[in-house]
């Protein structure tokens, strides 16, 4: 799935919304190129579909795959270029697409934009290789001289902006090794395969190059950097602009690190590109030269047209990094003195970098991209700030050009203003690192500074301060104006850069830029949040409310506004993890009352289901066909149960998300309440492709996943569902292996809480961490005694304890933690109602108002969400499974049941 959340902030300033709509409400839209609007020509059609707007001759009639063109361009020079290609592809009758506005040009070559699809303007469709032939050379004449980005999925012809790449002309799916829908391209044999679109030129292995590219091939292996007089070890850091690498001096063997700049990509939001970047902070560090608290510069040097740094490597470790070893938060039950050594520490560390920025400033130099991946502590304790590419000189106006999540500025800061807000957003984050918040709603550092109080014995003024830094609005310059999320002109505002939230959960590379924090605090006033998640059922309706609020019925693409995910595959705003039908089953299961519009605003979507829908259960058809059964729609629903017998299964993974768990636990519980057999038959199918595994010639690169949505629990829950129906007792022997199979993954951690080992980090949650696992353990100690299993879920239990995490949703945050409490079975401390209104308390630490009602942000914590899997309604899920009336639950996980044989009633719902 695309993880570039950040560019999903400019279309609106509460919720996640696809890039090509940010037009419709900012200035974006003024930035349409004239081809954009031009008339149609004769015998030709005009198609616009998210960030591309395609042109063919009506009776035109193209391969479904095969060479393809791209073209690349600069912002100063893409409307030349596009008039160009434009004129040349219509007089020779070529089709053609194009990124139809300056903004979304600016967006495709931003600093985190997606590497695999960064610089792609134009795309030109030959008909046939001689065609692919004839077009390379005439656009590549046409365009001498033409500066544009390289585009690191294709082939680049000669120095200029034409590029060549073998894929896929026309949408065709298919599932990739992990069972996530691709575009496909087919093989020989016509078993479509993923057309693999990452930063490195490939071909497939049956395509074989014309023989007209052999010189530009050639050129490209010819360009390395094995002259450099350093030796990469390992690369740090990539994005659209170069990598970061950790490298060898080889004249003296010592260790430095080398920063990477491609010119006109990596745009920040002044239109710099990596290369004007990488000088601008050459110039900075030079004058800070001999602080002690930032880098030295070694060197500077050009490898073909890559631009390199060399820079003095710190022995020392980014300031993200301590919170996993000191912070006690990630602890079930610190005690006062742990929580004191922390707060001493915390507090220092601030004074440190408070002192090195003040000497940065000194020396006459706005730092501007303070946060706490480039802040470094070294062995010592000093402080080392690290990545100046957006300082600049403290007399000038600039704005903010590149910005964590956490720490991006309000739009009304310039100068050293930006690193004054930095500073203060750093005072609540070092104790309770939520800050990524602000960027919906300044007032919420009122409510950060009021939790941290209330946790941590630190003197209430050093938080005061930062509340009234953060929340003060700054008289702007005249003349220097505060633009919105986007200028007049289309320009994007302050690039977010990726990061990694500091406790438990990664926030995932943003690839664009977001809005800063607008200068006015919002008009609406109240207390944020407008009332505690466990201030029962006056919270259900608050967030029932909030989420009826932020429908939009108008639209076709989705009902409730929610994760990015909702736009990475067809119908995914209709689905039941992202889309409408997991928000209409929370809203019904929690007791807040049908939404009867919602409903038919689905009805009427699913008549005809988008092309290419998924066919998973969180992902696609199988989920939404369940929910209308629920609901009480059965007639759509076995329409939908129709689609679904009619397509393939063995070619799914074998998940519960999207796999053929999913499908058989959908299609057993239809079986049940419908009564057709076929329903079943078809169940029974589906799992005996998921205890086969994934198809043959499919296996998974690296490390097999783990957990409820993505690992062997999920065909566990499958086949111990089965059971149940079915008294078989191999069902049951099925679901033991699954469920040792994952385990197997799990580490033992602080205290003994057992997590998922994913290599690099270790994961409690719902979703893809232990916590997933343990409930089904639940449900299979009902069945059978079990030793291990019976251990493994009390330390489980554990996992679910600890004070703090990094978001509040129910796949992966604090919600999960509340619902799998309140549900367990599990006869073990930490699991009475104690511990579950404590993770209560910590759920409403994300609590943010939505028009004045309770509402939670979704993945990443830069927008608000109403979805299931990330935002509003699976919270209000998990507060209703332990505060309902009647135990709110997940599909074909119910609330707990006495111990027995095999169930008699339905228990796909609660």
């Amino acid at each position: 799935m695309n993880k570039g959340y950040a560019v999903y902030c400019d279309a609106d300033p509460q919720f996640y919304d696809a890039p090509h709509r940010t037009g419709t409400r900012t200035g974006a839209g003024r930035s349409r190129y004239a081809a954009a609007t031009a008339p149609v020509p004769g015998g030709w059609q005009r198609n616009e579909s998210g960030d591309w707007l395609a042109l063919r001759p009506v009776d035109a009639e193209l391969p479904a795959q095969g060479w393809k063109i791209h073209v690349s361009a600069c912002l100063d020079n893409a409307e030349s270029v596009l008039d160009r290609v434009w004129r040349h592809c219509v007089t020779g009758g070529t089709a053609f697409k194009f990124v139809p506005s300056r903004y979304l040009l600016h967006q495709r070559n931003a600093k985190y934009a997606d590497r695999a699809g960064s610089g792609k303007f134009i795309t030109v469709y030959p008909a046939d290789e001689a065609d692919f032939e004839r077009l390379v050379g005439e656009l590549s004449e046409l365009l001498t001289d033409e500066p544009g980005p390289h585009i690191l999925s294709d082939l680049r012809i000669g120095d200029g902006p034409v590029h060549v790449r073998y894929g896929g002309f026309t949408r065709r799916n298919c599932y990739d090794a992990e069972g996530e829908l691709r575009p496909a391209v087919a093989g020989p044999d016509g078993v479509l395969v993923p057309d693999l679109r990452g930063p490195v030129f490939r071909l497939p292995d049956w395509v074989n190059a014309p023989a007209f590219l052999r010189p530009h091939l050639d050129a490209r292996s010819a360009v390395t950097v094995a002259d450099l007089p350093y030796t990469i070890e390992s690369a740090l850091h990539f994005s659209n602009g170069g990598g970061v690498y950790l490298a060898r001096d080889s004249r003296t063997g010592g260790r430095v690190v080398l920063k990477e700049a491609r010119p006109h990509a990596g745009l920040a939001a002044d239109g710099a590109d990596a290369v004007t970047r990488l000088h601008r902070e050459r110039r900075a560090l030079e004058r800070l030269s001999g602080l002690g608290c930032t880098p030295e510069v070694l060197d500077h040097l050009t490898v073909g047209e890559h631009h390199f740094l060399v820079l003095e490597y710190i022995d020392g470790k980014p300031l993200n990094t301590f919170f996993a070893r000191r912070h006690p938060l990630i602890e079930a039950d610190p005690g006062e003195r742990r929580l004191a050594e922390y707060t001493d520490w915390a507090v220092d560390v601030h004074a440190r970098v408070t002192d090195a920025v003040d000497q940065v400033h000194a020396r006459g130099v706005v730092f501007n991209d303070l946060h706490l991946f480039n802040i470094m502590i070294r062995d010592d304790d000093s402080v080392a700030l690290l990545d100046f590419e957006s300082a600049h000189h403290v007399d000038e106006p600039g704005r903010q050009t590149v910005a964590n999540p956490g720490f991006v500025a309000p739009s009304d800061r310039r100068g050293v203003a930006v690193d004054r807000y930095a500073l203060a957003c750093l005072r609540l984050a070092l104790f309770l690192p939520l800050t990524s918040l602000l960027a919906v709603d300044r007032r919420k550092a009122a409510h950060l500074a009021d939790v941290v109080a209330d946790q941590f014995p630190v003197d209430r003024a050093f938080l005061d301060a930062a509340v009234e830094e953060i929340t003060r609005v700054e008289r702007t310059p005249a003349g220097t104006g505060s633009a919105g999320p986007a200028s007049a002109a289309g320009e994007p505002v302050p690039m977010v850069r990726g990061a990694m939230s500091p406790l438990q959960e990664p926030m995932a590379p943003v690839q664009g830029p977001t809005p800063p924090v607008q200068g006015p605090i919002p008009a609406v006033q109240g207390p944020i949040p407008p009332v505690r998640p466990d201030d029962w059922p006056r919270s259900r309706d608050s967030m029932a409310e909030a989420v009826r609020a932020s429908a939009t019925p108008t639209r076709t693409d989705r009902l409730f506004p929610g994760d990015i995910a909702q736009f990475a595959t067809a119908g995914g705003g209709l689905a039941f993890g992202h889309g409408a039908a997991g928000v209409l089953y929370a809203l019904a299961e929690s007791g807040a009352g049908r939404y009867e519009d919602g409903e038919q605003w689905l009805l009427e979507r699913t008549k005809q289901p988008p092309s290419g829908m998924p066919l998973g259960f969180h992902d696609g058809i199988a989920g939404i066909a369940w929910t209308l059964d629920r609901l009480g729609h059965r007639d759509r629903a076995l329409d939908l149960t129709e689609l679904l017998l009619d397509q393939p299964f063995d070619q799914l993974a074998p998940d519960l998300h999207s796999g053929t768990a999913g499908l058989g636990l959908a299609l057993d519980s239809l079986a049940v309440t419908t009564g057709q057999t076929t329903l079943h038959s078809a169940a029974l199918r589906c799992a005996e492709l998921a205890a086969t595994g994934l198809p043959a010639g499919r296996e998974a690169p690296g490390r097999p996943r783990a957990g409820l949505l993505y690992g062997a629990t999920g065909r566990a829950l499958l086949f111990l569902r089965l059971f149940e129906r079915t008294a078989d007792t191999t069902l049951l022997d099925l679901a033991r292996d699954a469920l040792r199979q994952d385990l197997a993954r799990c580490v033992r951690g602080a205290g003994g809480a057992l997590q998922v080992d994913e290599g690099w980090r270790t994961m409690p949650y719902l979703g893809a961490g232990s916590v997933g696992i343990g409930m089904v353990l639940d449900d299979y100690l009902t069945h059978r005694e079990d030793a291990e299993f019976a251990q493994a879920r009390t330390e489980i239990v554990a996992a679910a304890q600890a004070m703090f995490y990094a978001q509040p949703g129910l796949y992966r945050g604090v919600a999960g933690m509340v619902l799998h409490l309140g549900r367990t079975t599990t006869p073990a401390p930490g699991t009475g109602p104690e511990a579950v209104r404590r993770q209560l308390d910590a759920l409403s630490w994300h609590a943010m108002s939505y028009e004045g009602r309770l509402a939670f942000p979704g993945e990443q914590m830069m927008r608000l969400s109403m979805d299931l899997s990330t935002g509003t309604a699976g919270c209000l899920l998990a507060v209703a499974s332990v505060l309902g009336d009647t135990p709110a639950g997940l599909p074909f996980l119910p609330p707990p049941r006495p111990s027995g044989g095999p169930m008699t009633r339905p228990h796909q719902g609660s």
